[in-house]
């Protein structure tokens, strides 16, 4: 199974993919979050031509763990991406996740107006490293 993670936003979408072996998570570049259809339709391509079987979609969260219209627009997104796409998709938690991002970024020396260019995909890294990190740890205990 090959994965990627998707950090959506209204200006920028972050994107993430893993590796063959299922092991790392890598940034790609953003896409253009204005035209959601567009990014549909690029997530699609990406699919069929990395052999992509799954894609997360962050789902945001307030603080007190409630789902406001971010949120709403993660599910919304992520049910037409399932629709278009043979991938599977689910929701995961993005809590917290831009923020690590950003630290990450900071601490790998990237200027701010650098870290702004590159947080949307590193938060996608950082949701989709934690998934991988996760499977790993269930197929270890099984």
């Amino acid at each position: 199974m090959r994965a990627a993670a998707v950090d959506l936003g209204k200006v920028r979408v972050g994107l993430a993919v893993a590796d063959e072996l299922g092991l790392m998570a890598h940034p790609r570049a953003y896409l253009d979050g204005r035209d959601p259809r567009r990014v549909v339709g690029e997530l699609t391509r990406l699919a069929e031509s990395e052999g992509i079987t799954l894609f997360l979609v962050g789902l945001p969260r307030h603080l007190n763990g409630k789902e406001g219209l971010p949120a709403k627009r993660a599910r919304k997104f992520a049910e037409t991406l399932a629709s278009r796409t043979r991938a599977g998709v689910e929701l995961i938690d993005e809590w917290l996740s831009t923020k690590e991002a950003h630290a990450r970024l900071r601490e790998g020396g990237n200027t701010s107006r650098e870290a702004r260019e590159r947080v949307d995909s590193a938060a996608a890294a950082v949701l989709l490293q934690s998934w991988l990190d996760g499977q790993r740890a269930a197929d270890e205990e099984r």
